[in-house]
């Protein structure tokens, strides 16, 4: 008959370990002002803080969390990552940032949400997703 597999499953979501990990490693850099950067894909959230030269200070994604499959792209993991990011940003003293959205992903509101969640005052929220003027070329014609 053989032994009986055993499956263990992965992913179910927000793994304490990583978030912790992730906690501790901080920057000594300290920062008022900034700039986050959130891209909602439809597969994952990804939010990273940079000063206002475009000099990436922090940055964390849903992934990278722990959360793995469709669970990367839900507001719940958005949040989560929003949250975590503006943690980092209250421990290096940042008080305000302007805010750069990308994608059409589910966890662009939430990821900001719990970002100004965590007492960081918000300037301005500029939605830079990319817009196709053409797009790709259409199929041929179908011959029948």
């Amino acid at each position: 008959m053989g032994k009986k597999r055993i499956i263990k499953k992965r992913g179910k979501g927000l793994d304490q370990g990583r978030k912790e990990r992730a906690l501790a490693k901080t920057t000594k850099r300290h920062l008022e002002k900034g700039v986050l950067h959130i891209e909602a894909t439809f597969n994952n959230t990804k939010a990273v803080l940079t000063d206002e030269k475009g000099n990436a200070v922090i940055s964390s994604s849903a992934g990278a969390l722990g959360f793995s499959g469709a669970r990367k792209s839900t507001p719940y993991a958005a949040g989560k990552v929003g949250e975590l990011v503006g943690e980092k940003g209250t421990m290096i003293g940042l008080k305000e940032a302007s805010v750069v959205i990308r994608g059409v992903g589910a966890g662009r509101e939430a990821a900001l949400r719990a970002f100004a969640g965590k007492g960081i005052q918000i300037l301005a929220i500029k939605d830079a997703t990319p817009v196709p003027h053409n797009g790709p070329r259409p199929p041929r014609a179908r011959r029948v």
